[in-house]
């Protein structure tokens, strides 16, 4: 069924909005979201990454930090 938005017409927070209110509703049937194979792929390379200490996992708030540093 094809739905038409005027998106161009709607303001950033009515936007979210909209966008929030389709991940709550596709959420509510967590057996119908599939990932695709490449992220198998991704997660597999990350995993590797970790156990072989290239990479190292950070908190939430230590992430954000990291970010912040680099945007600015």
């Amino acid at each position: 069924m094809p739905v038409d938005l005027a998106l161009h017409e709607m303001s950033f927070s009515s936007k979210m909005e909209l966008l929030e209110a389709l991940w709550d509703d596709l959420s509510r049937a967590p057996e119908q979201l599939e990932s695709p194979s490449w992220h198998n792929e991704v997660l597999e390379e990350r995993r590797q990454r970790l156990e072989s200490g290239e990479d190292k996992l950070s908190d939430w708030e230590g992430a954000k930090e990291d970010i912040r540093r680099r945007v600015s």
